[in-house]
């Protein structure tokens, strides 16, 4: 991920998407577009948790990594499931990376109804964690000041999962599963097989200077067992019901990982 001294330009978009999407009250939200499939049914939902926290350092935009949500997205529509945003604080999200000449990115972004479901994010105190059979944690830098140690994420991962449903995390999505204790006391993520963004990738653009902790040491320090390819080259993690996604190249792959499982789990 390039460094990004545009945050008003990112902030004028943002006011767009929201005029865009209309004002007032939450639309209800649609099944999701662009393919010719029908969501499975009403109960196989899809929840993408995307971060509201807006900066890293005084000048660079942080929030979410906007491909690491279309990319996804698109994969969950094309195969049928309909899915819901939310973040930390609801309401329209900051975010960063985009670029129109994104295929994900331009999906998403000439349908009317997926500019609304982002710009009427579900604030995740608000989120019933039974209406959905997978969670998806996005990825940008924000999550690492507004996922890691969030009680209400904690909460709702730990129902997924523990009713038998996928938990994917992406880039820096994991910083979300820090801390993460099943209702029986043991880490999520202890002893499993996952990746994130890497210390190498985080260095080489020098946002080791501006984040406030090291993502792959601290999930390592919880004794997750991490894996990595190469910089910024896609790798993809299953370990049980945990999909995990190193970085931006790893989106598209790690959608299709987590609607593998949810499809194998149907069988």
């Amino acid at each position: 991920m390039k460094p990004i001294h545009r945050r008003a330009a990112v902030q004028a978009v943002t006011v767009a998407l929201a005029a865009a999407a209309g004002h007032g009250r939450a639309a209800t939200p649609h099944p999701a577009s662009g393919s010719a499939a029908a969501p499975r049914s009403a109960n196989r939902k899809i929840l993408i948790v995307v971060s509201s926290h807006d900066r890293k350092g005084d000048n660079l935009v942080a929030g979410f990594w906007f491909p690491e949500l279309t990319h996804p997205a698109k994969v969950f529509a094309q195969a049928g499931y309909d899915y819901d945003i939310a973040s930390p604080q609801g309401g329209m999200p900051p975010f960063d990376g985009f670029d129109l000449q994104d295929e994900g990115n331009r999906w998403f972004w000439i349908q009317p109804e997926q500019r609304n479901r982002l710009a009427h994010s579900l604030p995740l105190a608000r989120v019933d964690a039974s209406r959905y059979e997978a969670v998806v944690l996005v990825g940008g830098h924000g999550p690492m000041w507004d996922f890691a140690g969030n009680r209400s994420l904690h909460a709702i991962v730990r129902s997924v999962y523990e009713r038998g449903g996928v938990v994917g995390a992406v880039c820096h999505g994991p910083a979300g599963l820090l801390g993460l204790q099943l209702s029986d006391g043991r880490s999520l993520i202890a002893g499993r097989r996952l990746t994130s963004f890497t210390n190498d990738e985080e260095a080489s653009r020098h946002y080791d200077r501006l984040v406030p902790f090291k993502l792959e040491s601290a999930l390592e320090a919880e004794s997750a067992r991490f894996e990595k390819a190469d910089v910024f080259q896609s790798r993809v993690v299953v370990d049980g019901r945990l999909v995990t996604g190193q970085n931006p190249a790893s989106a598209q792959p790690f959608g299709e990982a987590v609607v593998a499982l949810l499809g194998a789990q149907s069988l």
